[in-house]
């Protein structure tokens, strides 16, 4: 038994002087073992550190040539995204898009507003539209296309004076069909971008077309595509140009009022706007329209910003059967801005027939619009304008910072 025993343990002893001859070997050799792994089957556990071991070669695998070594390259930073075009602010929305789409040559629209002509196509992309009265006691739209380029456009109709006026602050690309004898002399002698770029239809009828789902004088129609193509042929060229407001962001939710209401009345419409708070935007309706759609988009008219000018208007010195208005412009008056749910008085100013119109608060500092479309309606002096403010907005139930917008 003892015999047995000694031959045991001399039997251990050299399993261990074994392995620890291996261990030994494979560090002073390179072997797998080199890389402070064990070979499988040892039955020891590797330890390991904060840094990562190199790998050596496995003995197993037949030999391959090794990889180039690649040159020393500097350190480069790359971005957790793959960066998108720069965006700029449009100059008379304030959104962000492209150095492009920023410097698209502007195009002012006049639009008729007969109760036959509606609903009318284009509201949805233009940047800002004008509405001011025309003759009759109908009023006339001009809508100002700058950033976005309109499906269908219309109905067209004819220019006026103080419109022109309007256009020339961004020496526009001018659509319409005749005008006043006024008018059109004014784009005879100025219409060749001195003050605007003349697009009369009369003279450009390859860029208008006659729909049938209405009747004549109701049924003049161009596309954005045939006006940026006429822009063209009339040497209204792309480049940026200064935007005549401030722009700020939507403000948030919590800081809405509840409800609110600006009405004004012409001759033979009045027009509602009506604040909804979700969207940030003031819901247009029309006499005989509930709600004021785009034709073409099929979208409600909702702009972001609402201003209310007060202009002196008188008669036209043309004739009265034609009942034609002209209107002073050029110099400053009463008008409130509705932005955000909040309406403030405050006044226009426009120095001269190219220069902008601009609006600003009871200490003459610019009143600041909210990113997005805005509608001016221009009023005759005492013209019944009211508003309604809104509720104050709720109590915000979510902690500063946690806006659930």
């Amino acid at each position: 038994m003892k015999t047995r025993g000694a031959v045991l343990g001399f039997g251990v002893l050299a399993i261990l002087a074994g392995l620890a001859l291996g261990m030994f070997a494979a560090l002073a050799g390179g072997s797998p073992g080199a890389s402070g792994l064990p070979p499988a089957g040892s039955g020891l556990v590797a330890v390991i550190g904060s840094s990562p071991p190199s790998v050596g070669p496995d003995p197993a695998a037949p030999s391959r040539p090794a990889p180039p070594t690649p040159a020393a390259s500097p350190s480069v930073s790359w971005p957790s995204q793959t960066p998108g075009p720069n965006l700029v602010p449009a100059p008379l929305t304030g959104r962000l898009v492209t150095p492009a789409a920023a410097a698209r040559h502007p195009i002012a629209v006049m639009v008729d507003d007969h109760s036959d002509a509606r609903p009318q196509s284009g509201f949805s992309a233009a940047s800002v539209v004008w509405h001011a009265p025309a003759e009759g006691g109908i009023p006339r739209y001009m809508l100002v296309f700058q950033e976005d380029i309109p499906g269908d456009v219309g109905p067209v109709r004819s220019a006026r004076s103080y419109y022109i006026a309007w256009a020339a602050e961004l020496r526009a690309l001018y659509v319409h069909s005749g005008g006043s004898p006024g008018a059109l002399a004014t784009l005879r002698a100025k219409g060749n971008g001195q003050l605007v770029y003349n697009a009369d239809e009369f003279r450009w009828g390859g860029s208008f077309r006659r729909v049938t789902f209405n009747f004549a004088p109701h049924n003049l129609y161009s596309t954005g595509k045939q006006l940026r193509a006429l822009a063209t042929t009339r040497g209204a060229s792309d480049k940026a140009i200064e935007s005549p407001w401030v722009f700020g962001p939507d403000a948030a939710l919590r800081h809405r009022p509840v409800g609110g209401q600006i009405q004004v009345s012409y001759l033979r419409s009045t027009i509602r706007y009506d604040y909804d708070r979700r969207s940030n935007t003031y819901l247009r309706a029309v006499t005989g329209e509930k709600r004021q759609t785009d034709r073409a988009s099929k979208l409600r008219v909702a702009p972001k910003n609402v201003v209310v000018m007060l202009v002196r208007f008188g008669p036209l010195n043309d004739g009265t059967s034609k009942q034609r208005l002209e209107a002073d412009v050029i110099g400053s008056g009463t008008a409130w801005v509705a932005t955000n749910g909040i309406t403030v008085k405050g006044t226009w100013r426009k120095a001269s027939e190219m220069g902008p119109t601009r609006f600003f608060d009871g200490a003459g500092k610019p009143l600041k619009l909210t990113v997005g479309q805005t509608f001016i309606q221009v009023m005759p002096l005492g013209s019944k304008v009211t508003f309604s403010a809104g509720k104050p907005p709720p109590i915000d139930p979510f902690p500063a910072g946690s806006d659930p917008r």
